[in-house]
């Protein structure tokens, strides 16, 4: 009997020890929408105002919306207050990154960062907010932080208390639902020549998936499937991807329609460090969205906070008004039309764990405290060295109340090429959201069907 009230106790002792680890006290999970925001950044602003206050984020009418789902720049009568170059940039460098001093470097003549007045535009609808603080009472790690559990929604830790939780916030942010969009890929030679790839992709989340057995949405984050529709060479490639929560636990599952062979094939390579979609070698599978997937193989490592310039706003950058000639330039994008401002962000580096493969040995990462979008990562190589700076440009999608990026950059600072993705400025709509789906619909027998050549 006595060793039976052992185990007992410790057993207990255990469940309140992972509890204690998983969730915050109400207390604390109260903070979200008083001292903090509904997703956990610090409302006041900085010191010296150069940061404000947020004060609930742009109105869904901040501006005019198009037929195709363009939205007008709030900002547009903006201009610079100041221009970071390679002659002044030391001058900044506190508030910059490595990989930010590295492309000053690179492209003294330039590369630029215009920097300008900082808002703070982001908010998610209410019961996207209300979610976030159920997940900060509820959710507990899985496989040592590597999964989650009891998560339901979007935000797994509002008020995270370790680097792993941060990166999870990146994973399982709002990004407005299940949604389909077209966009390009670019792969620019050291002269600035490129050819454009051409992706349609549907991102479908378990909520609105019509006849999902409940067992299967407890360790789903989403279906995704993404087409290549142009160049010809390439048009009817179909990647299928069931994304779990925790990948340790049930491995990402992909597969491939090959239109030339007319197959559907199983596809582990789409995942950590396999070769991205047609990037030509400039990118690797866990780069597509600044970073997705399993975080196994990393430790990751929270410095804290900082206040950094970032990509922010880019209304420019998605205007329909340009074309791509106008953003694909030698050596980085066209700085012209990017907006950088002064934000806080997590810092988080996460470093390859000793018995772990990846081509990056280290990957520096800040995250935007408003949204938990990734907006700068620096990739080492195995040798320690600064290898590949990745920028993503948000915009605050004010109509949908929701953040996503304008366009990613993944610039080698070696090779002097680069990758920019995500690009819609010419196609002939945005984002569509609200799409419901069947599940049949994302597998792999429903592959064939979706090729094209």
């Amino acid at each position: 009997m006595n060793k039976t009230i052992q185990k007992s106790c410790i057993l207990a002792l255990s469940l309140l020890a992972c509890h204690v680890m998983a969730a915050v006290p109400a207390g604390e999970a109260n903070k979200l929408g008083t001292e903090l925001t509904p997703l956990g950044a610090e409302k006041s602003g900085n010191a010296d105002g150069s940061i404000p206050a947020w004060t609930g984020g742009l109105p869904k009418t901040a501006g005019q919306v198009s037929a195709n789902g363009f939205v007008s720049d709030p900002f547009a009568a903006e201009k610079p207050l100041f221009v970071i170059t390679a002659a002044n940039a030391t001058q900044y460098q506190a508030k910059l990154t490595d990989g930010q001093m590295a492309l000053f470097k690179r492209y003294p003549q330039t590369y630029k960062i215009p920097v300008y007045p900082t808002h703070r535009t982001a908010s998610v609808p209410q019961a996207i907010a209300d979610e976030a603080k159920q997940n900060a009472l509820k959710v507990e790690p899985t496989n040592k932080g590597d999964g989650v559990a009891n998560f339901h929604g979007y935000f797994a830790y509002p008020i995270p208390k370790n680097g792993e939780e941060v990166v999870w916030n990146h994973i399982t942010r709002y990004l407005g639902g299940s949604a389909r969009r077209s966009y390009v890929q670019a792969t620019p030679q050291v002269d600035g020549d490129y050819t454009l790839v051409r992706f349609d992709e549907e991102t479908i989340y378990p909520e609105s998936v019509q006849d999902l057995p409940a067992e299967r949405a407890d360790n789903l984050l989403y279906f995704y499937k993404q087409q290549v529709t142009a160049p010809a060479r390439l048009a009817g490639t179909v990647a299928l991807v069931h994304e779990t929560l925790d990948q340790v636990k049930e491995p990402r599952l992909a597969w491939v329609y090959s239109a030339g062979q007319r197959r559907v094939r199983r596809a582990p390579q789409l995942a950590y460090d396999g070769p991205g979609s047609a990037s030509d070698g400039l990118r690797t599978a866990d780069n597509l969205d600044m970073f997705n997937g399993a975080p196994d193989r990393y430790d990751w490592k929270l410095v804290g906070k900082k206040e950094i310039y970032i990509p922010y706003n880019s209304y420019k950058l998605e205007s329909p008004a340009l074309k791509y000639d106008d953003i694909v330039k030698a050596g980085h994008i066209n700085p012209d039309h990017t907006r950088y401002e002064l934000h806080r962000v997590w810092e988080v580096v996460a470093t390859l764990k000793s018995d772990a493969r990846h081509i990056y040995s280290k990957r520096h990462m800040y995250i935007d405290e408003d949204t938990w979008q990734i907006v700068e990562v620096d990739h080492y190589d195995g040798r320690g060295q600064l290898w590949r700076v990745a920028e993503g440009h948000p915009l605050f999608r004010y109509d949908q109340q929701t953040t996503y990026a304008a366009a990613e950059t993944l610039y080698d600072v070696i090779s002097g090429r680069y990758l920019v993705l995500g690009l819609r400025n010419e196609e002939a709509r945005n984002t569509q959201y609200g799409l419901t789906a069947k599940v049949f619909d994302y597998t792999p027998a429903a592959l064939r069907t979706d090729g094209l050549r």
